[in-house]
């Protein structure tokens, strides 16, 4: 009976030893199970941007993409609206720390973005990359977004203005269709040949410029002159216009004398200031020639469609040469917002670099006709089909290679450029209406302009 007992015990004993045992087990292996869970964690990430319509689709697709081929990483993107709706949300939800991972804003904002505090240097991401190399990416396009030798957001969708011109009108006028003016005294003489005229009625005019500031800008650089002081605000922050005295004056003066001439002679129309308006116009075959971003591209082709041939030329100089002129590039750049993670910033910058990769970039080009970040992009020979598609870009790509990068071609710095540009169409549309002088229109601009900035620099810290 004694016996019986102790053999009882002795198989609870070992019973409850191999529970404890296996109650160990099970607890070791859910630790394991947490550590390869957060292996397998998916960090999901907030892209905002603004671009609607085509090149909203494309992005989407983009990021798409990126997902599926990124098992731990998922992009969310999310269509903010124009450039200024983006930045101005930007702003609120910064200020409520709900901001995104990845925000696209437009090249004007750039002085903001640095002085914001929000971000992460474009250069700690890529220094922290030795995989990664810079010299891929088109020095042009750089050159915008760094500031003390350091980059501070990715180039993403760049574009430049260029002349476009209808080729059959050209022939109708007995000029050359391969053969485009390479200034604004051609221009002018282009435009006379060229307007149609029903009496007083004009059914065709030879040249059309929208009231656009960014004009004003590109058309400064091609004199080599700059928009703002202190090395257009790379030396130091900007505290006036460049363009209210000396030479820089007289390089405004050079613009809006020429602007005002064409409008006054009847050859040249007025269509305000949305570019659509003038887009349209020459799509309609309402204007033989118009200056337009690079990125127009795809729109007008598809507008046209049939009725005529389009030709593209470099942007017309405002005097006869400009030896150290170029374009300053437009459109917008990648930022990465300083969220305080870690692994949040590494998935971002994997987002960034597969939007700037080769095979992505020429997608990009071929959806929305800007220019390719990375010049591998024009070793595919999906590239070279997109080129032969339409050899109307090739244009804007030798223009921005024949470009010069100085601290005119690099673009002002300005805290408050989008208020800037918008005086300084406010202005110029008085000009065009006999309202005001060009040196009238040169004053009332920079006194508002150079107001905006001071007071920008006074609560900017």
């Amino acid at each position: 009976m004694k016996y019986k007992k102790f053999i009882a015990l002795l198989l609870t004993a070992l019973i409850a030893i191999g529970t404890v045992g296996c109650g160990g087990n099970k607890q070791n292996e859910g630790d394991k199970s947490k550590e390869e869970g957060k292996k397998d964690e998916v960090i999901e990430l907030t892209f905002w941007h603004a671009m609607g319509g085509v090149n909203g689709k494309a992005i989407e697709t983009m990021v798409d993409n990126f997902n599926k081929s990124h098992d731990n990483i998922k992009v969310t993107a999310q269509f903010q609206g124009t450039y200024d709706d983006a930045l101005t949300k930007l702003k609120t939800a910064m200020q409520a720390k709900s901001g995104p991972d990845l925000v696209q804003v437009y090249d004007i904002g750039t002085r903001f973005m640095i002085d914001s505090g929000w971000i992460t240097p474009m250069q700690d991401l890529i220094d922290g990359d030795k995989d990664f190399k810079v010299d891929n990416l088109e020095p042009n396009l750089l050159a915008y977004y760094t500031v003390d030798g350091k980059l501070y957001s990715m180039p993403f969708n760049s574009s430049t203005p260029i002349l476009y011109y209808n080729k059959n009108a050209f022939k109708e006028a007995g000029l050359d269709p391969e053969v485009a003016p390479k200034n604004f005294k051609e221009i002018g003489e282009y435009a006379k040949k060229l307007t149609k005229k029903d009496g007083n009625n004009v059914s065709q005019y030879g040249y059309s410029m929208a009231v656009y500031g960014w004009f004003f800008e590109q058309l400064l650089a091609k004199q080599g002159a700059l928009y703002a002081n202190n090395g257009n605000g790379r030396k130091d922050k900007a505290t006036a216009v460049a363009w209210s005295e000396g030479e820089g004056r007289q390089a405004a003066l050079n613009i809006l004398n020429e602007w005002k001439t064409l409008v006054d002679s009847g050859y040249a129309g007025n269509f305000g200031r949305k570019t659509d308006d003038t887009k349209n116009a020459f799509s309609a075959g309402r204007t033989a020639m118009i200056m337009e971003s690079t990125a127009a591209l795809g729109g007008l082709l598809k507008g046209t469609g049939d009725r005529f041939e389009i030709g593209t030329a470099f942007l017309p100089d405002i005097a006869e040469s400009n030896k150290d002129g170029g374009v300053i590039i437009g459109g917008a750049s990648l930022w990465a917002i300083d969220n305080g993670d870690e692994a949040r910033k590494k998935a971002t910058w994997e987002v960034i670099k597969y939007f700037v990769s080769a095979e992505q970039q020429v997608f990009w080009n071929n959806q929305s006709g800007y220019f390719s970040v990375t010049k591998e992009a024009y070793d595919l020979p999906q590239m070279n089909d997109s080129l032969k598609e339409k050899p109307q870009f090739k244009t804007a790509i030798d223009q921005l290679h024949n470009t010069p990068v100085t601290e005119a071609t690099s673009g002002g710095l300005v805290g408050v450029f989008a208020e800037a540009r918008q005086t300084v169409e406010k202005e110029i549309e008085l000009m065009l209406q006999n309202k005001q002088t060009a040196d009238q229109t040169i004053d009332n601009a920079a006194k508002s302009i150079n107001a905006a900035i001071e007071n920008y620099n006074t609560t900017t810290k």
